[in-house]
């Protein structure tokens, strides 16, 4: 039995330049990238990054692995149909909000409501970077670009509302910055059995800097970041002072220690749907916290376990099939 060899994150890394901005939040992502994939006890050959278009889709030239940079929007096609082929792939989907969101939106809730057993790491800087700086699907209400100049008149997308709304069975969101957080997010979307959906605000500081700097400086992030943890109470706040309660469907900040007690503060149960459907309303309202963390998961069947049984029920009630005999079909004649 020859030896193991075991991985690292230099493994990961390929020859290629890396040809982002500097200072662009993507170098974190794909670092964490590198450092966790050693960490999973899966064969290099076995790892897959499939990415669309866009300023993160370079990912699977940085990646010393097998990878497909694929057409605008159509990296869940291309990844649905490399798992179907070979299931024992780990299979990452590597896209931005728009490449996800605008042209590639109706792949993106098809491959989450299918609930293929692959990672979707969406980047949302809610702006596109390569063609310049439009706004994108996910620019906030009024945002000023080149293809807005008196403001986009644009309500955004909520990336995980929508990809809970498409029966999504792991959602997530992390922010390049919170390096712990972010590596501690991707393990868990990879231990998940079904399409993993992972927004990650990243900072485009070329055409949106700052764009998240609420929740990412030290003097704020305290007060604008809610972390979640299953089972445990949503407190926030410099001083772990303040927590959320719940006034009927409708969150409310409170104050610990004068009126409410840690026991009065909603905890965060992962599995309920209808509290990760809330959680993921209060994106853009400036007087709550901003969820980070795993929303909402649930355990369901993948599409290729379904498909592998389905296919095996056939063969026992018909027996295998001649492919040939298939193409041919009953309605074949010889010329003679």
């Amino acid at each position: 039995m020859g030896d193991t060899k075991i991985l690292t994150k230099q493994d990961f890394v390929s020859d290629q330049d890396v040809r982002w901005c500097p200072g662009c939040g993507d170098y974190a992502i794909l670092s964490q990238i590198q450092k966790m994939f050693p960490n999973l006890g899966i064969p290099k050959e076995n790892f897959l990054i499939v990415s669309g278009i866009g300023c993160s889709s370079r990912f699977p030239y940085y990646m010393n692995t097998y990878g497909f940079h694929s057409i605008h929007g159509r990296a869940p096609a291309v990844a649905s149909g490399a798992k179907l082929a070979n299931p024992d792939l780990s299979v990452w989907v590597v896209t931005g909000d728009g490449d996800a969101m605008s042209i590639g939106g109706n792949h993106l809730i098809h491959v989450i409501r299918r609930n293929f057993d692959l990672n979707i790491l969406m980047f949302n800087n809610r702006i596109y970077g390569l063609t310049k700086g439009q706004y994108s699907p996910t620019s906030e209400l009024g945002k000023v670009t080149t293809s807005t100049p008196m403001g986009s008149l644009d309500h955004p997308f909520n990336p995980p509302q929508l990809a809970l709304g498409a029966s999504g069975t792991f959602i997530a969101r992390t922010i390049d910055r919170e390096l712990k957080h972010m590596a501690e997010i991707f393990q868990a979307a990879s231990d998940h059995h079904g399409t993993a959906f992972v927004e990650i605000y990243q900072n485009c500081n070329i055409f949106n800097d700052g764009a998240f700097s609420e929740l990412t400086e030290k003097e704020t992030k305290t007060e604008t970041q809610l972390i979640l943890e299953h089972n445990k109470p949503m407190i926030f706040g410099a001083e772990q002072n303040k927590g959320l309660i719940l006034e009927g469907a409708t969150f409310k900040v409170v104050q610990i220690g004068k009126d409410y007690g840690i026991d009065d503060i909603l905890c965060h149960d992962m599995y309920d749907k209808n509290l990760a459907m809330l959680l993921s309303e209060i994106t853009y309202i400036p007087e709550l916290p901003v969820p980070i963390g795993i929303l909402y998961k649930e355990n369901k069947p993948t599409y290729e376990q379904m498909m592998a049984k389905q296919i095996q029920q056939a063969i026992e009630a018909k027996g295998k099939c001649d492919l040939q005999k298939l193409i041919i079909g009953n309605n074949a004649w010889t010329v003679k």
